[in-house]
């Protein structure tokens, strides 16, 4: 769990920008709102910004470097160029006479802590950049029907919103009997024709989408031991559009809770809106008062992905409420429940466990609060991983340095810290790990002239400086000038509840998590559409986030581009010096000062400086980039 990805797709949001994509989707997210149903989506999947917006997407993750059957990986689509990478897609979903056939699935079993393993599917990488073009357009017309109290795989929500939520119905709303559900291998059990009767329900009707979702659902599996296997059944997990699939599955179960009470129709038709500091926000507290009187069971989900909690106001109504809810999965999205882990807990009495936490509540005063740490089994995984990793920065592996052992386990740490954080007594349990892993240092540091581990050392960085600065449990190993990063120090952090305000596809909802690209879209958009001339897809893709890095300005004088033809792409080291087209070997410039990069002759270069009429700070920045590129300075 440490080490889950930013709560917000700031970054998303920003890649859509950049190849003109956010517009379509809010209209997808617009009229999914309204019911609007969709029946010609394969043209926005198959438009040449949405594919080359999904090779930007996938390429920031590094499973896409990671090779499915066809030992291929994203290298293969970036070293193409961006035509031949929208052709090609183009033709891999429509241009066959048979339809869009996915390659085999390698199967990889991850082993996990207790000893089993979890099946993990890899597609092949341009199956999985053709997932990412369907994800990228279904994803803004599911958001718009998706539950309020579904939290996982989900843009703009986290762990930390559903522990928040978790938090606030137990200490605010006082349900205490909480109902643990587990569905055997969820993932692997998914049934395949009440999942397309699922999207079907939710609008998106294009044929030639239903029939390549099929395919994706039916790929074959490669096995470690070389057999192949036709799935009937399941979602893969490892496929980037598997975790969408999920939710749109478990998206039934929680509307219908939700109607069992939080959107029952009473509480519904007495509800009205009203005033809260800024916002107005529908009460249905009246509702719920009427509901009272009558035998419906009070109930709210709190699901991420397909582990959920249901919390109930009494034993009673929990007990009813498990044996509906495991019917009704079995009935309706036909799968079966685990009666060995599904379990009703008393908080008041017991800690129930959700995503790594163990939380219950105590009784102070009269009041109830919440009291939640690393759960067990959790808490015995870091552990063991922490004093490993601290026997490695005594004792190196083999090919490792004592200060990558450091930054590892510092990682680590942070890791844990900010995961945990939001824990009410994660200082307790951090304290417990960290005696035990510095009592492993300090005797495995000992030598006859004393311990090396030591309390002075180097300079911290400004960031650390912030972060462990005021702490007095900072060490150091002599010689080394990195601080070892002290696991105790770290304090509880309040969770904050998901913003109902915050959406990715509305231009008032992303306001509070992202601010519009400040850069001129008429050269934003000749340089996306511009010709690539031979070049690579990732040649393309860096020159647009080269123009946002640098402001849209020229790399050596400053100035504005005023058009996508003033733009000329420089590579720092030549690819006749083995350079490569990649971001950090490229800059963009005015196309007036390529001249002075392409000649060695003394006397046309000293011309040009004088005819450009360039300043002393500009001919040191074009020096800079003629050492880089192997040329003689210009005097």
């Amino acid at each position: 769990m440490p080490g889950e990805a930013k709560s917000l797709c700031v970054d998303d949001l920003r890649h859509a920008e950049y190849y003109g994509m956010q517009p379509v989707f809010d209209e997808l997210y617009r009229k999914s709102k309204s019911g609007e149903i969709f029946t010609n989506l394969m043209e926005i999947i198959l438009r040449r910004e949405n594919i080359l917006l999904a090779y930007r997407n996938i390429k920031t993750n590094g499973g896409s470097y990671t090779a499915g059957t066809d030992n291929r990986n994203i290298t293969d689509i970036g070293s193409r160029t961006p035509k031949e990478v929208v052709e090609k897609v183009r033709f891999i979903v429509t241009g066959s006479r048979h339809g869009y056939r996915p390659k085999p699935v390698r199967r990889k079993d991850i082993p996990k802590p207790n000893g089993k393993t979890r099946p993990l599917g890899i597609p092949c990488i341009w199956d999985r950049l053709i997932q990412q073009c369907i994800k990228q357009v279904m994803e803004p017309i599911c958001e718009a029907q998706f539950s309020d109290n579904s939290y996982g795989f989900r843009p703009n929500r986290s762990v930390e919103h559903a522990i928040a939520r978790t938090y606030s119905l137990m200490q605010v709303t006082h349900l205490h009997y909480v109902i643990e559900f587990d569905i055997k291998g969820f993932f692997d059990n998914v049934n395949h024709s009440k999942l397309i009767k699922q999207i079907w329900a939710m609008g998106i009707r294009d044929n030639q989408l239903i029939f390549v979702i099929k395919r994706i659902l039916t790929a074959p599996i490669r096995m470690p031991d070389g057999t192949t296997i036709l799935p009937d059944k399941g979602t893969p997990q490892g496929g980037i559009i598997s975790p969408l699939l999920a939710n749109i599955v478990l998206n039934e179960l929680d509307h219908w809770v939700e109607s069992q009470w939080q959107n029952n129709p009473v509480a519904v038709a007495r509800g009205r809106y009203r005033t809260i500091g800024k916002n107005e926000v529908f009460d249905k507290s009246h509702g719920y008062r009427a509901m009272k009187s009558t035998n419906l069971k009070e109930m709210y989900i709190v699901r991420y992905a397909d582990d959920f909690r249901i919390f109930c106001r009494s034993k009673d109504d929990a007990v009813k409420t498990m044996e509906a809810v495991t019917q009704w999965l079995e009935e309706r999205l036909r799968l079966e429940v685990s009666p060995e882990k599904t379990r009703i807990v008393n908080v008041r009495k017991r800690y129930s466990e959700f995503l790594g936490f163990k939380i219950r509540v105590r009784q102070k005063a009269k009041k109830y609060t919440v009291q939640s740490h690393i759960c067990d089994k959790k808490f015995g995984i870091e552990r063991e991983k922490l004093v490993e990793q601290a026997k490695r920065i005594a004792r190196p592996s083999e090919g490792k340095t004592p200060l990558g052992e450091i930054r590892t386990y510092n990682s680590m740490v942070m890791g844990i810290q900010n995961y945990f954080e939001i824990a009410t007594c994660i200082s307790l349990d951090c304290r417990i790990i960290h005696r035990q892993v510095m009592t492993v240092l300090t005797n495995r540091l000992n030598s006859e002239k004393g311990c090396r581990l030591q309390r002075e050392g180097g300079t911290m960085t400004q960031t650390e400086k912030e972060r462990y600065g005021r702490s007095k449990m900072v060490r150091y190993v002599a010689g080394i000038d990195q601080p070892i990063y002290p696991l105790a120090f770290v304090k509880n952090k309040i969770p904050h509840s998901k913003r109902s305000a915050v959406c990715s596809y509305t231009a008032e909802g992303r306001k509070p998590i992202h601010t519009n690209l400040r850069l001129n879209p008429f050269v934003l958009e000749g340089l996306r559409s511009m010709a690539s001339g031979g070049h690579s897809t990732e040649y393309a893709d860096s020159r647009i986030s080269l123009f946002s890095a640098q402001g849209g300005k020229c790399a050596v004088s400053g100035e504005e581009f005023g058009s996508a033809s003033e733009i000329a792409c420089w590579l720092k080291m030549p690819k006749k010096n083995g350079g490569q087209e990649r971001y950090q070997n490229m800059t963009l410039l005015h196309y007036r000062y390529l001249p002075l990069l392409e000649t060695s002759d003394a006397a046309k270069l000293k011309a040009l400086t004088k005819t450009l009429n360039m300043t002393k700070k500009q001919v040191s920045k074009v020096n800079r980039l003629r050492e880089q590129a192997g040329l003689a300075a210009i005097d």
